[in-house]
């Protein structure tokens, strides 16, 4: 018999057969609610409870880094709306006090094209039926659509998120250099991020409703990624932190220069990075225009191969995986005071949509990949490793599936469609994901 207390990734998968895994077959699944409903609440009804989930505030955390702008997007970009709406259902038939459906998209993303009015029409209808309140919300801190040049700061009050600093506990810390901070991230003003990030000071931003829910439930796309290799249960937990300047996601120049968004020390290339660096400092300004031209230039000029990118999108890159684990941290032992315990003070449970996963360029630019996966774990680094393993990724070459600061090593039990099932068996349903530019190279020999 299960026991509830136990870490486990439940796994139903929706192909009988090789020949019905493909696009046009899987990609039904997503409008055939009575078959999602079915598959979401076998692998959810024994620890998604109405005794577990009645009278809870629930807080549910999609995968909504970029609005869609094709059929594609709809189906591998983000997590799906209507995987969104059947979970959702399941979960209000247990009886919660109120649902609360959130997340931090990039800068850039139109909020009001996330989703189709069909899906506002939907929640309204759920949230009349069972007389409980669902509410949706952007934890965003700050909008920049780069093509308009328009900063929109503060768009929600600092009192509204909790900031933690992880100080020289953070995973970051043996990657930062005395002096001023290296850390980067694309299209945002390095100033700000120096306030966040340098030796003993690591914070972050969180949204202060990760720690006003009793249940947190993460709903991520399962997707391969260029900064980690892989987006899944961990990866989707950095939309809880509200300000991406307290996010680094690699650190300035080049491997022989100390940093790691590209390999090698190419001088045309450092000089894009930091004429790069002084078009985000005068975001909203018409001299925007002109740096970030000329960085683009001095990029071009420079020749750049597929593990050569100005976002750091590679498999060098060392610093995202270790954001990306300082976030989950906090997530399991963060308190609302800010602090963080040696204990772990709640458990993230993961719904993870692997109907139609995305490979290639993810997160944002990804293509469709028929996997027929849905999963649902409390153990995302389990969760993700078997996640990689049926992407045919060599998940020992992936820094992110290898962290060991986070989770104890418990047991894990895991099923397939009800039944208990090793890991090893699970192998045969691997599909052929295609890794990011940067990773090909690094990943195609494997273990």
């Amino acid at each position: 018999m299960r026991n509830a207390m136990n870490d486990f990734v439940h796994i139903f998968k929706l192909f009988d057969k090789p020949e019905s895994r493909n696009l046009i077959n899987l990609s039904r699944f997503y409008n055939n609610s009575s078959v999602l409903y079915e598959a979401i609440k076998s692998i959810t009804e024994f620890n998604l409870t109405e005794g577990f989930l009645k009278g809870k505030k629930v807080l549910l955390k999609p995968n909504w880094v970029k609005h869609p702008l094709s059929h594609a997007d709809e189906i591998c970009l983000i997590t799906h709306e209507n995987f969104i709406l059947v979970a959702l259902e399941i979960i209000l038939e247990k009886k919660p006090d109120s649902v609360l459906i959130g997340d931090a998209p990039i800068q850039g993303c139109k909020w009001e094209k996330l989703f189709s009015q069909t899906f506002f029409s939907e929640i309204r209808i759920l949230s009349k039926k069972y007389n409980i309140p669902l509410y949706i919300k952007d934890f965003r801190r700050r909008k920049y659509i780069v093509s308009e040049n328009k900063p929109t700061e503060d768009v929600r009050p600092l009192s509204d998120y909790i900031i933690f600093d992880l100080g020289k506990d953070s995973l970051l810390e043996p990657i930062t250099l005395p002096g001023k901070t290296r850390f980067r991230v694309t299209s945002y003003n390095p100033e700000r991020m120096a306030l966040a990030h340098s030796t003993g000071v690591h914070k972050y931003c969180i949204a202060k409703d990760v720690f006003d829910a009793d249940i947190i439930i993460s709903l991520p796309k399962i997707k391969t990624h260029q900064k980690t290799g892989i987006t899944g249960a961990l990866k989707n937990l950095v939309g809880i932190n509200g300000d991406k300047d307290f996010l680094p996601h690699h650190r300035l120049g080049g491997t022989n220069r100390g940093g790691d968004c590209y390999p090698g020390g190419s001088l045309f290339r450092y000089w894009s990075e930091l004429l790069l660096d002084e078009a985000n400092r005068r975001q909203g300004k018409k001299s925007y225009w002109y740096w970030q031209k000329l960085s683009s230039l001095l990029w071009y000029i420079s020749l750049p191969g597929k593990e050569h990118r100005l976002d750091a999108g590679w498999y060098g890159n060392d610093t995202t995986w270790r954001m990306v684990a300082d976030i989950n941290r906090i997530a399991l032992y963060g308190k609302p005071d800010g602090t963080v315990s040696n204990i772990k003070q709640r458990e993230i449970y993961s719904l993870c949509d692997g109907i139609i996963a995305g490979q290639g360029d993810g997160p944002l630019e990804p293509e469709p990949l028929p996997l027929g996966i849905i999963s649902f774990t409390n153990n995302s680094l389990a969760n993700d490793r078997l996640m990689g393993m049926l992407l045919s990724l060599p998940v020992n070459k992936i820094p992110l599936l290898n962290i060991r600061n986070i989770y104890e090593k418990n047991s894990c039990e895991y099923t397939l469609n009800g039944k208990v099932i090793s890991v090893e068996d699970l192998k045969q349903y691997a599909a052929k994901a295609t890794p990011a530019k940067g990773w090909s190279n690094y990943l195609k020999n494997g273990q």
